[in-house]
């Protein structure tokens, strides 16, 4: 009798899992609470990738890229509070058990949570034959002691807001790149590689500007763009009046703008426009926090300056 799950290559995959991440396998994942904590606070995420996974899809199935966006959409968030990452999990649907595609994937995700310092303690891989193609979520937990999270309340007007490089469209606004390329406005064979560029992780550079200078607030640059995430870690009654023109457009959303015929505000609102990653920090410590992000080869910018409503 032949079954419409092939079982076997499901356990065939586990196998292969097991052989990087021998703790893989059973019936969930374990991990003990770090030590010198007073107040250890747990912080939780869970993000996926949305539709970039197609636009892989079309472009020869290469997904390793897709399993770091896993990991950085989830820990990303995670980090906004100053929580170190401390292990993730992954879930992905497919509707049939391709072993060399689920195995670019797993080793996007290992890729992932070593560069962000944290474990792949488990997951699940789900074979649903009338799907089409691929679905994949991620969570991911870190750990903060309770005095030294970060959530915006000592943010003050004056205060200044840093922006930090993206490294192109991360995973957001997929939609109305699949739309685009459906229609022919941009094409695969000229923007792949653009396209498809691995999210940034911001984990290692978060930890060393908490190290040493005074972040007081932090946000990752999702969906909605700085519109809709920037505001998020402000206190209420303050806004911060946003720059756009005091970082170079990446030519990625320049090309997508011009091909769709995009207004300005619609782009603003759906892809980040260049800016990965906001931090606030007191005006005094720009100049160092400005150092810092060079030394982890990114760039950075002052976009803005936080004021009263």
């Amino acid at each position: 009798m032949k079954y419409p799950v092939d079982i076997e290559a499901g356990k065939r995959f586990v196998d292969r899992i097991k052989d990087r991440v021998p703790s893989v396998g059973g019936f969930n994942g374990m991990m003990y609470v770090p030590s010198g904590y007073e107040k250890p606070v747990l912080v939780s995420g869970a993000d996926g990738v949305g539709t970039k996974v197609q636009t892989a899809r079309t472009q020869g199935n290469s997904y390793k890229g897709i399993g770091i966006d896993l990991v950085a959409m989830c820990v990303n968030d995670v980090v906004t509070c100053g929580a170190k990452p401390l292990y993730f999990l992954d879930y992905i649907s497919t509707g049939e058990i391709r072993l060399d595609e689920l195995d670019q994937f797993i080793s996007g995700i290992l890729d992932g949570c070593q560069i962000s310092g944290m474990e792949l303690i488990g997951g699940e891989t789900a074979e649903h034959p009338r799907a089409n193609g691929y679905d994949l979520a991620g969570f991911c937990t870190g750990i903060v002691e309770a005095g030294e999270i970060i959530d915006g309340s000592l943010i003050k007007p004056g205060d200044v807001v840093m922006g930090i490089e993206s490294s192109g469209l991360h995973s957001n606004g997929f939609s109305l790149i699949n739309d685009m390329l459906w229609r022919h406005k941009i094409f695969i064979k000229d923007m792949g590689e653009e396209l498809l560029t691995p999210t940034t992780i911001y984990a290692p550079l978060v930890r060393n500007l908490i190290d040493e200078v005074p972040i007081l607030g932090m946000s990752h640059i999702t969906g909605g763009g700085i519109p809709e995430n920037l505001p998020r870690c402000l206190p209420e009654g303050l806004f911060v009046n946003v720059d756009y023109n005091a970082w170079p457009l990446p030519e990625v959303f320049k090309k997508i703008m011009l091909a769709g015929e995009i207004a300005e505000e619609e782009m603003k609102n759906t892809f980040n426009m260049g800016i990965g990653y906001c931090v606030v920090v007191p005006e005094a410590s720009v100049v160092e926090t400005e150092l810092i992000i060079d030394g982890h080869d990114m760039r950075s910018w002052v976009i803005g300056t936080v004021q009263k409503l």
